[in-house]
């Protein structure tokens, strides 16, 4: 499991996204659903949606599940996971002591790795 500063960076990564705000607002609006339904909702190609789940999934922002319906299709099920971000100064400050991610855009100035 990420520390708290890692699994910040991941889940402000995955909402910095518009598609995945609106996927986040369909699931809020509607609850558990299925990508297909979802995919027609939002008016874009499931492997797009697949790509945005994905990404929110990975941030432990929603929880995919599946399951077949009664005809025998296996049906991906996504909702929802509990989460609560608190962005204050001292809650970004306490997350920075525990970062342990190092993305190119955060090497210093003058690194010749950077």
């Amino acid at each position: 499991m990420p520390n708290a500063g890692d699994q910040l960076l991941d889940r402000l990564a995955a909402l910095a996204n518009p598609h995945r705000l609106r996927v986040l607002a369909a699931l809020q609006r509607n609850g558990r659903t299925y990508v297909s339904q979802l995919a027609r909702e939002l008016g874009i190609s499931r492997p797009l949606l697949h790509l945005h789940l994905r990404k929110l999934e990975e941030a432990g922002l929603v929880t995919s599940r599946l399951e077949l319906s009664a005809d025998g299709k296996a049906l991906n099920y996504f909702e929802i996971a509990p989460f609560d971000i608190a962005l204050t100064p001292s809650s970004i400050a306490e997350a920075a002591q525990t970062l342990t991610i190092i993305r190119p855009s955060m090497k210093p100035e003058g690194d010749p790795h950077g």
